[in-house]
């Protein structure tokens, strides 16, 4: 028989002990961690937060939200429990400082990283424009469309509180830069109704030593010098003027890159006819496309049709066409994706 009071004192079991013990398993709250928490008190600027800690926690207003809060109330309710990022660690009173917004941020990358990896189109309202470029907001985001991937006439100003549809060209939420392309997004669009070996009217809108950007439909597409013609060309100049209305056909769709290459050399019926008989290249432009298209069709299949020249489109003629993904911006032009 064990004897009452050998085992009373064996496991005996004071207030000390007792308060050893709650120190041992007190929880321990460090900067970073998410963690639950029931609203007990809201404050003209902030509310104070029952996390389980010694001292109650407090979020701020500036802090309730990825977006503007006016009043507590429009975030949180009493005795509303979810979680809280927790922002500080404790101060002086042992009090710990608690955010919201924080972890809609976390959130916000985590979903703007899916839609870039899904090369998603997204559509958001313009609702500042700076030097650079213009500024929208994607998952409470602040995105910034450089000024060189806007694709409008209009003057960039005039944009404010106009959605446009958009293609991410970086996400990175470490150096907190969220930067995106209008030009990108509507060149997609555009290249899912074209077709390599379809003629199309465009209008030059700038020319360069290495060729000509055409304007087809609201996207630009490049017609390197080399695709001109089959005679040599010193500068596209001596053939084009800006705003010239020409016929060109479509030789490459790069969707990935968002680049269109175009060639007025595989519609002339005869060599250096689009310096010497530019009209007569216009007229025959279907009928050329047309056995392009029959050339490229053979040599998939292996053929050998009549003979007509298939363009390569050379490293130069992918270079030269103005970049969009590889764009270098100024870092001085982007602004951070979230407001601190």
């Amino acid at each position: 028989m064990v004897n009452q009071k050998t085992a009373t004192a064996e496991i005996g079991f004071t207030h000390d002990d007792f308060a050893a013990l709650l120190d041992k398993y007190d929880y321990h709250f460090n900067p970073g961690d998410i963690v639950a928490g029931t609203v007990f008190s809201i404050e003209p600027r902030g509310a104070l937060i029952d996390i389980g800690a010694k001292t109650a926690a407090y979020i701020p207003i500036q802090e309730m939200s990825i977006n503007r809060v006016d009043a507590p109330e429009e975030v949180l309710q009493s005795n509303e429990t979810r979680e809280f990022y927790i922002l500080t660690d404790e101060n002086e009173e042992g009090q710990l400082t608690l955010s919201i917004r924080r972890i809609e941020y976390m959130r916000a990358w985590e979903r703007v990283r899916q839609l870039q990896a899904e090369d998603a189109t997204v559509r958001s309202g313009v609702f500042a424009t700076n030097r650079g470029g213009a500024l929208v907001r994607i998952e409470g985001l602040r995105g910034f469309i450089p000024g060189s991937h806007i694709s409008t006439r209009k003057p960039k100003e005039e944009l404010v509180g106009e959605e446009l549809p958009l293609k991410f060209l970086e996400v990175d939420e470490d150096r907190n830069r969220l930067v995106l392309s209008h030009r990108r997004a509507l060149v997609e669009r555009k290249m899912n109704r074209l077709e390599v070996g379809e003629v199309v009217i465009g209008s030059v809108r700038g020319i360069k030593p290495y060729g000509a950007f055409i304007d087809i439909g609201g996207v630009s597409g490049l017609l390197h010098i080399s695709e001109i013609s089959h005679e040599h060309i010193d500068t596209p100049h001596s053939v084009f003027n800006v705003n010239d209305e020409i016929k060109v056909m479509i030789i490459d769709l790069d969707a990935e890159r968002g680049r269109i290459s175009l060639s007025t050399k595989q519609l002339e019926p005869e060599a250096g006819d689009m310096i010497r008989n530019r009209d007569r290249v216009y007229e025959m432009a279907e009928e050329m496309a047309a056995k392009y298209r029959e050339q490229m069709k053979a040599k998939q299949q292996g053929a050998a049709p009549a003979r007509l020249e298939i363009p390569v489109v050379t490293e130069a003629a992918v270079e030269a066409v103005e970049p969009l993904a590889e764009e270098t911006i100024p870092e001085e032009e982007i602004v951070s994706a979230t407001e601190e």
